[in-house]
């Protein structure tokens, strides 16, 4: 089978390559990939930057979804001709997380999805919704469920303010997850055609903030009290605002890490006790936490937003990804 695999770190050293077809063992299925999509997590994995010591070569990417075409012995969950998407996750099932389930990220810990061919523990999938294509549902499995349980972060009542910031992935489903829910959603981004179409999918105020970089004080006018909720993918160099832009007693669901401390300003301590700040890390979630996604994209026929490319062209996407460009997911086409 063909794969893309990290040989050695860099965009441009990312190999094209061949290994044997996989076969599965006990308890185990083999899924041919029919698309998958890429997070900022995996374009820092290529570079070398979430774990320079990575052990090489590996197979990267988290998210991909497929048919099930071999079951090993034992297996009961699945059938071939299944449709299926992996889990971030391998070991983390249901419950709270602990070290050992964190083990086992796709794309990481273990081989991911950019191949034509993946085996999975049978408890290492899931069911993907009828009414998506492969490319949809490729989109599900880390920006998805991190949007669903940040907003699961806070215990919003129809009415609150969520603040989105930016148009990647995770923001995008936040924004659709937000609007499931009944609440007013903010965002902020650096492109005027983006935050147009942000709206078409529902958002309620948009700020550019290359032109307003104080987009905390317009949060705050806006809502006259701050958002009860921000999903906050920047990390140091955003954070501060954040703070600044919350509610008292709101929920800061830390989901990114895409910034630095470009400006030099310290994390306000003061305003995470006078607001009663509550900041809630978001590192993906559990199989269960995707069973119950689906079940609601299911009944509100969602459909994820993003782009699509060919299989051949997985440097010229990370290269995109790098940039910033695209609109919510980046998704290839496996062929």
């Amino acid at each position: 089978m063909h794969v893309w695999q990290i040989s050695s770190f860099g965009v441009d050293s990312l190999e094209f390559t061949e290994r044997p077809d996989p076969e599965p063992g006990p308890g185990q299925v083999v899924v041919r990939v029919h698309a998958i999509s890429w997070n900022f997590r995996d374009l820092m994995m290529v570079k070398g930057l979430y774990n320079p010591k990575l052990r090489l070569p590996r197979i990267p990417c988290s998210d991909g979804a497929g048919e099930v075409v071999a079951v090993g012995p034992g297996v009961t969950l699945w059938r071939r001709g299944d449709r299926v998407a992996g889990i971030f996750m391998q070991n983390w099932l249901d419950g709270p997380p602990t070290p050992e389930k964190v083990r086992g990220a796709l794309g990481g810990d273990i081989d991911g999805m950019l191949a034509e061919y993946v085996v999975l523990n049978e408890t290492g999938v899931v069911a993907v919704p009828d009414h998506m294509s492969y490319q949809e549902a490729a989109t599900l499995p880390c920006a998805a469920v991190t949007a669903w349980n940040a907003l699961a972060a806070a215990d919003l009542k129809p009415g609150a303010t969520v603040l989105i910031q930016g148009t990647g992935g995770v923001s995008v489903f936040a924004l659709q997850f937000a609007r499931l829910r009944g609440a007013k959603v903010l965002g902020i981004s650096g492109s005027h055609d983006k935050l147009h179409r942000a709206y078409e999918l529902g958002l309620d105020a948009g700020l550019n903030y290359n032109e307003v970089p104080e987009w905390d004080r317009w949060v705050m006018d806006q809502t006259g009290e701050g958002a009860d909720l921000i999903i906050e993918v920047g990390g140091v160099g955003t954070l501060p605002r954040s703070l600044r832009s919350l509610r008292m007693g709101g929920t800061i669901a830390q989901v990114g890490v895409l910034t630095g401390a470009n400006s030099g300003e310290q994390i306000p301590m003061p305003a995470i006790l006078h607001k009663q700040a509550r900041i809630r890390g978001i590192y993906v979630g559990s199989r269960q936490d995707f069973l119950d996604m689906n079940r609601a994209i299911t009944l509100t026929q969602l459909r994820p937003v993003g782009e699509d490319f060919p299989w051949s062209q997985a440097r010229q996407v990370l290269s995109r990804l790098e940039e910033a460009s695209h609109f919510g997911k980046l998704v290839m086409t496996v062929a």
